[in-house]
């Protein structure tokens, strides 16, 4: 869709980068009887003249939409959600939210300055400055990429002679943005980290070692939820799920209260915040997802799936805007 084509019927428009994450939420906006239109970032025109199109704009921006194909997604979000702004849209994941969505170095800024414990991190711009910025984190430590998702540019260094070969080598992962993290490596008390979803917690099981953990029914990995260890090998034991949900962190818990007074703080209405227990005793909280997906299997067993709640909220969002027309 362009900005440029009129659109007189109200209905949720969707910014997004990745169409294979799109389903779920069609099926979802169907059953609560809401109209939902897809509009693909990154190509098209914007006539900043003409009016945008009736209805709620939200935007699914995803920090890893330059691995798809789609380099200029993120200055398309920030230039349509500002214009849809200007003339008085509801938006939903505006311009501030897409400049937090592709930096973590923003995001890690905004949890810090809420009272968050959050990994020690250097934020190094370029390549050259890498080794000698190094020696400031104690080893072993990782890297990440500012702009990530998909766990982007993170690697695990033992030691500064091996990350200094990586740097001055031929493999060298250069950040979308040029911003390379140099991060604390954080051990959990078990291999798992939690995903406060803004509707639920998941419980992401990372005994298999990787990085990209998110939930979506399209990043599904092969061999994804199998035992890391052994346990269950040749016993026909079914293996643990990589995501389930952990039912004991409800909406009244103290660290979820405060997440959701930060988002809030944020102006962020539907979020991720990913969170792990340390065997030093600490919470650090280190991700801040505002493009989030749900996995079918963990929703089977829900009685309203996160998928129908976003399409109810945006619906009735939806029924205020054609209300005030």
């Amino acid at each position: 869709m362009s900005a440029t084509a009129p659109h007189h019927t109200p209905a949720v428009h969707v910014l997004h980068d990745n169409p294979e994450w799109i389903p779920p939420f069609r099926r979802a906006f169907e059953a609560e009887g809401v109209p939902l239109v897809e509009w693909p970032l990154g190509t098209g025109t914007l006539d900043l003249d003409a009016e945008p199109p009736a209805g709620v704009i939200w935007s699914r921006l995803s920090a890893s939409s330059h691995t798809r194909d789609a380099p200029l997604a993120k200055d398309a979000a920030r230039s349509i959600t500002a214009w849809a702004a200007s003339w008085g849209r509801r938006v939903v994941g505006g311009q501030h939210v897409a400049d937090l969505e592709v930096s973590k170095v923003i995001q890690h800024a905004a949890l810090r300055r809420a009272g968050f414990d959050v990994p020690r991190t250097v934020a190094v711009f370029g390549r050259d400055g890498l080794i000698d910025s190094a020696t400031d984190i104690e080893a072993p430590f990782i890297t990440k990429h500012n702009q990530g998702g998909k766990g982007l540019g993170v690697r695990r260094f033992d030691d500064h002679e091996t990350f200094g070969a990586y740097v001055r080598g031929d493999d060298f992962e250069e950040a979308a943005d040029g911003i390379t993290l140099l991060q604390e490596l954080l051990v959990a008390t078990e291999p798992a980290v939690t995903r406060a979803e803004f509707v639920y917690a998941v419980r992401v099981d990372t005994s298999a070692g990787g990085f990209e953990l998110c939930p979506a029914e399209a990043c599904a990995l092969p061999g994804a939820g199998a035992a890391a260890d052994g346990d269950g090998a040749g016993t026909g034991a079914a293996p643990e799920p990589m995501f389930r949900i952990r039912p004991e962190i409800t909406g009244e818990d103290p660290l979820i209260l405060r997440y959701r007074s930060l988002l809030a703080d944020l102006g962020i209405e539907i979020a991720g915040i990913e969170f792990m227990t340390t065997v030093d005793g600490r919470t650090v909280t280190y991700d801040i997802n505002t493009n989030t997906n749900y996995n079918p299997e963990v929703e089977e067993g829900l009685e309203l799936p996160a998928a129908r709640r976003i399409a109810r909220y945006l619906g009735g969002l939806l029924h205020e805007e054609v209300q005030k027309s």
